[in-house]
């Protein structure tokens, strides 16, 4: 970014906060509530619109003028349904749990930065409304609340399904938020500090995405995952749980949770905003204008790469199928945590040896560590997640078929055909095992009989 840029943008520190006036504070919280809401319904409409698109599908085109208002139509809808109860849930909890679910993901977004310092109403104040010398860390640490919801609601409903999906995101979030962790671990090196407003200031000359690549794709990966979002879908897969932790749920609740989702999305992709490209800073060229970091302009900014991260939450959903409970897990506990600790004690021994050197050299050896890194990293998910040779390749037709291979029955693939069990072998319940081919005949037989 260009030098005139830095000294125009008025960046907010610390210091600065605090002073605002109390209808100022108001403004800003209503302001903060009104943009996640909107965003939201925005969100849903755009994803149903995307997803249509990607499909060859048509999407909404009934309400409103190009289907615009058909995500208002169905908030509407859901509010006014009749909120059912099931029989034998603990009450309270499953009341309370679709609020502890909306609640942690609107105060998440209390010390994001939105724009530069400006002035309103004669009152010079930062947009954003509250900050701490542990801002991030409030971040993470909010956010591990709204899981709560998700278990308590799989917990109180007393089914079996819900149960189920409230276990499996706990198990997600521990798997996961180490790995977010520890991906802030590399910018807190760089930026000396764990205010959100700060890390901003310090990308004034160039992005932290440039320094730790590797944290920027392991948080990229996390935060989908954080947010239960396909492939990650997984305390909701409707293929195996029918509906996941929110199956008794309808009307309102349901909504609730709906909203938390989304607003989630939000939280992540801007926190991905502010610690990886910049904030609300514009890149260069547009930066070279004294106009454009500087009043309202880095809103829009920040808008537009918040939207660019919600447009990759859609196309993954789009695109991907849903993993595997052990692929999920083995590639948090198996690839994501350990290069992310291996990541964080590179960039330390490359500050520590770069100490004395100009800051371009720093900046180049971690930029081409970085790749390096995140080379290994694609390398270490791409092994997880891909088919072994034995489930690409059909043997051939000679080749002895185990229908029991890896202990889970499986039927042939082209190719392959059934042994023809020993008339002593015995099943695990002590029956009989009969010929394959004799009772295939017996079968005909009876048929043609």
């Amino acid at each position: 970014m260009s030098e005139s840029t830095t000294v125009l943008a008025e960046f907010p520190r610390l210091a600065d906060f605090g002073y605002d006036t109390w209808w100022l504070i108001i403004a800003k919280c209503i302001l903060i509530f009104g943009f996640l809401v909107l965003t939201t319904l925005v969100a849903i409409l755009a994803e149903r619109k995307v997803m249509a698109r990607m499909q060859q599908r048509l999407g909404p085109n009934r309400v409103g003028p190009g289907g615009a208002l058909q995500s208002l139509a169905d908030g509407v809808k859901l509010a006014l349904k009749e909120g059912l109860t099931p029989f034998g849930v603990d009450k309270v909890v499953y009341l309370l749990a679709p609020i502890i679910a909306v609640v942690p993901a609107i105060m998440a977004f209390a010390v994001i930065p939105i724009g530069p310092m400006v002035s309103v109403f004669g009152h010079r104040t930062p947009l954003q409304l509250t900050d701490l010398p542990v801002g991030v860390l409030y971040v993470l640490a909010i956010t591990s609340i709204g899981v709560y919801g998700i278990v308590l609601a799989g917990w109180s409903s007393g089914s079996t399904y819900p149960l189920l999906g409230g276990l499996r995101s706990t198990a997600q979030v521990i798997s996961y938020e180490i790995a977010m962790g520890l991906s802030f671990a590399a910018v807190f090196l760089n930026s000396s500090t764990m205010s959100t407003s700060e890390i901003v200031a310090g990308q004034a000359k160039h992005w932290y995405v440039i320094l730790v690549l590797p944290s920027f794709v392991i948080y990229t990966i996390a935060m989908v995952g954080e947010t239960n979002r396909a492939p990650f879908d997984l305390p909701e897969a409707e293929g195996e749980l029918v509906g996941g932790f929110h199956t008794e749920y309808s009307s309102l609740k349901f909504a609730m949770f709906m909203l938390a989702e989304y607003i989630n999305m939000v939280t992540v992709s801007a926190l991905a905003t502010t610690l990886f490209l910049g904030g609300w800073q514009v890149p260069w060229p547009v930066s070279m204008f004294d106009w454009a970091n500087s009043g309202w302009w880095p809103v829009l900014w920040f808008v537009i790469k918040v939207w660019i991260f919600l447009f990759i939450f859609i196309w993954l959903r789009t695109t991907l199928p849903r993993l595997r409970y052990d692929q999920f897990m083995n590639m948090g506990w198996k690839v994501l945590i350990p290069v992310a600790l291996a990541w964080v004690l590179v960039v330390a021994v490359i500050r520590e040896l770069t100490r004395d050197s100009a800051a371009w050299v720093q900046v180049l050896i971690l930029a081409i560590a970085g790749i390096v890194v995140t080379g290994l990293l694609i390398a270490g998910i791409w092994q997880l997640i891909k088919l072994p040779k034995s489930a690409r390749a059909p043997a051939p037709d000679d080749a002895p078929f185990d229908p029991l291979a890896g202990g889970f029955p499986v039927p042939p693939l082209p190719g392959q055909v059934l042994p023809a069990p020993s008339a002593s072998a015995k099943l695990p319940n002590g029956t009989i095992r009969t010929q394959l081919a004799t009772s295939t005949s017996t079968t005909k037989e009876s048929s043609d009989a």
